[in-house]
């Protein structure tokens, strides 16, 4: 037992590794053909992570359409259902710069087929491109058109619930929050973030210390995608990280909901030091100010709209840059009465459930974490 158990552990280090070395490596060759002009950097990201249509599923019938001009891919269960069924519409990560209906078509079939759910996967507009508030207008669109068509899919539009991971996570948020007190509209039944970045006021958390050198998700790379969101300019990307984009008065009101002394003790066990405050710089804060927005940040969302949202599931990985923004969530929810099912991957890292089943790789903890998302939507 000890040998098989010493030889998964090796198996997995060895997939791990390989995996680092694909990451660093592509994002190097990224950096090279920027520039020598051949293709921006965002450009050759796209193309290595594309992802490709899967073949026919026997258990699920799958269309490509577009609610209010959002492409979408609904994923509808063959399978004869007693009732209507549950609804769930994914949003996928990728920092807003990457991702796709098929480079998230394993994922998206895996919660539809295991959970019996009709799942709705949006194609919402990337940056630079199209920056803030582009992506969430699309989310926010293709949502409500659903909510308001469930007849055509068979569902219960008392069980729709929004899903995303990462910054996919940070929209399936800032919808819910929008959504939180409409009258005209069904309530959504729940919110399910995977590891969602929300907020970018602190990129000296716990977790951004500790997991700042570990793939998929780098410190650096975190601030890149949120200010590529924001309006497509990283020339202030190092004092952003340094924190000196943000005024005084500004981080006292918001330290209530972002701060170390809201993450519990045991999750600052490794690598975690104070650190000294750094100047405030105006000129960097008047233009990256959008970043107080809830609709951006849904960490700073007021009390008043956050005791409104649905029952949720908040997934976190312990070596993950974006951990705390997930803690200091699920600590505001309860704060305000929510109710939270949290689920923790202790040898998670960021994007793993993207990685259950990945070209000939296996990462065990990322099944299990969308087993996870898969049992509580079970549930409800």
């Amino acid at each position: 037992m000890v040998v098989i158990l010493t030889y998964y552990t090796v198996t997995i280090a060895s997939y791990y590794r390989i995996l680092m070395f694909y990451d660093i490596t592509t994002s190097c060759l990224g950096r090279i053909l920027e520039k020598t002009g051949l293709c921006s950097q965002i450009t050759f990201g796209r193309y290595v992570r594309q992802g490709r249509r899967l073949r026919v599923d026997p258990k699920l019938f799958i269309q490509d359409l577009q609610f209010n001009k959002v492409p979408v891919r609904v994923y509808q269960p063959k399978a004869i259902s007693h009732g209507q069924r549950r609804a769930i519409i994914f949003f996928h990560g990728g920092g807003w710069v990457f991702g796709s209906l098929d480079t998230y078509e394993k994922v998206c079939r895996y919660i539809s087929r295991e959970s019996g759910s009709v799942v709705v996967s949006v194609q919402y507009r990337l940056a630079p491109e199209h920056k803030y508030p582009a992506a969430y207008e699309d989310c926010l669109n293709a949502t409500i058109h659903f909510m308001r068509n469930t007849e055509h899919y068979g569902v219960d539009p008392a069980r729709i619930s929004v899903c995303g991971d990462s910054a996919g996570g940070n929209l399936a948020a800032a919808v819910s929050q929008t959504l939180a007190g409409r009258s005209d509209l069904p309530k959504l039944r729940a919110q399910i973030l995977i590891y969602p970045g929300l907020q970018a006021l602190d990129f000296n958390l716990p977790s951004y210390q500790q997991n700042r050198g570990v793939p998929l998700l780098f410190r650096e790379r975190a601030a890149f995608f949120a200010l590529q969101y924001l309006n497509g300019d990283a020339s202030h990307m190092q004092e952003v990280l340094k924190g000196s984009h943000i005024p005084p008065d500004m981080r006292m009101k918001y330290r209530k909901w972002v701060s170390p002394d809201n993450i519990p003790e045991k999750f600052k066990a490794r690598g975690v030091k104070p650190l000294r405050p750094t100047d405030f710089v105006a000129e960097v804060y008047e233009t990256v100010k959008r970043f107080c927005e809830p609709n951006l940040c849904p960490l700073l969302a007021e009390d008043a709209i956050v005791h409104q949202l649905p029952e949720s599931f908040i997934l976190t990985c312990e070596y993950d840059v974006l951990r705390d923004d997930g803690l200091l969530y699920k600590k505001r929810l309860e704060d305000n009465g929510v109710q939270v099912t949290w689920y923790h991957l202790e040898d998670g890292f960021h994007g793993i459930i993207s990685l259950y089943d990945y070209g000939g790789f296996s990462f065990p903890s990322g099944k299990r974490g969308l087993d996870s998302v898969v049992n509580f939507l079970k549930g409800l």
